[in-house]
């Protein structure tokens, strides 16, 4: 049996940098000595191979240019690797990891975003597990197929569904979760993967890659006091096309007679409102009580128990497609890479 081939796919962020020992300042880190900085990965029984942005980025400059150039390093290499591995900033990597699974049609390969919250060369850095284990979980395979064939996201021992995850917070070795979903593994003495959570692909399909996302979108958080003079102002703002509607609790909103019908003229207009609940965890309910009915009358999407992540990746995503009313609301509202329940 031939060892499975990784890439890694450097983009930027915390886990790449190393302190200069004379002045103490953050440099990145040249991956191209990967081995000989982290020696523990000539253990794995797997072939590494690197490649790196030319300019690496910090995720909070992270927009869908860098998710195109992502994909097509995959596409580019899709048929020379086994899995790939993408190291990112961690304060943007759940809408990278979102929008490359909506990106990567009948994927059948992993594809695993990680990244740290302290620099590689710090004493109590994260980056080394949480690069070490998502490289051995990159290169699992049963029967010479892989076992993780997703867009995945391992962060401090455990690995989530792409798509379902969050960042929870900034200080934390535990950054991310995934509320509405279960784990696809966990590290600990054995590494223990969740078979029955594990996204199913069409491998009869081909692996597709779509490169181009519809920008003209927004997200509104809801909250008590908010003024119809802002959101007149969102809502009229030139070639706006989607909007996610964060909302309270199962899917509500004021009854108030002005808000619907900011809503209902945009949605007349042509503009996609999608509800999604504010709350960390849970999933959206319309007509359940009675301040969401209205807004299932006048024609709001639910986004059930998308993360807002996911919601505005896969709104940016179907946008480009230029479907019906009715087939975009029938795609909303499905699931299509498992980032709906």
């Amino acid at each position: 049996m031939k060892k499975p081939s990784i890439l890694l796919i450097y983009t930027g962020g915390t886990i790449g940098m190393i302190k200069d020992s004379d002045t103490g300042a953050l440099r990145s880190f040249d991956f191209n000595n990967l081995l000989v900085r982290i020696p523990e990965l000539n253990l794995l029984d797997c072939i590494i191979d690197t490649i790196s942005f030319d300019e690496p980025i910090d995720s909070s400059n992270i927009d869908p240019k860098y998710w195109i150039q992502i994909a097509e390093i995959i596409e580019d290499n899709y048929s020379k690797f086994d899995g790939f591995v993408i190291l990112h900033g961690s304060d943007t990597m759940s809408y990278s990891a979102s929008a490359l699974s909506f990106m990567l049609e009948d994927l059948a390969k992993p594809v695993i975003f990680t990244g740290s919250q302290l620099p590689i060369g710090d004493l109590r850095t994260d980056a080394k597990e949480n690069l070490i284990t998502s490289i051995q979980i990159a290169s699992l395979q049963e029967r010479n197929t892989p076992i993780i064939k997703e867009v995945s996201l391992y962060f401090e021992y455990k690995l989530y569904r792409g798509n379902r995850s969050t960042k929870i917070n900034a200080e934390h070795f535990e950054a991310f979760a995934s509320l509405n979903y279960p784990e696809l593994a966990e590290s600990g003495v054995h590494l223990k993967i969740n078979k029955g959570a594990l996204f199913k692909p069409n491998l009869k399909k081909k692996l597709k890659v779509h490169k181009s996302l519809n920008t003209n979108v927004a997200i509104v958080k809801l909250f008590p006091g908010i003024s119809s003079q802002v959101l007149k102002a969102i809502f009229s703002a030139p070639n706006l096309q989607g909007v996610i509607l964060e909302t309270y609790g199962a899917g509500n909103t004021t009854t108030s007679s002005w808000f619907i019908e900011i809503l209902k003229e945009a949605i007349d207009k042509g503009v996609y409102i999608i509800n999604i609940t504010q709350c960390s965890g849970g999933s959206v309910s319309m007509g359940q009580y009675e301040t969401s009915i209205e807004l299932k009358k006048i024609g709001l999407i639910t986004g059930r128990d998308m993360t807002s992540e996911a919601a505005i990746t896969k709104l940016m995503y179907l946008l480009n497609k230029n479907l019906s009313p009715k087939s975009f609301k029938l795609g909303y509202e499905t699931a299509i890479r498992g980032e709906i329940s």
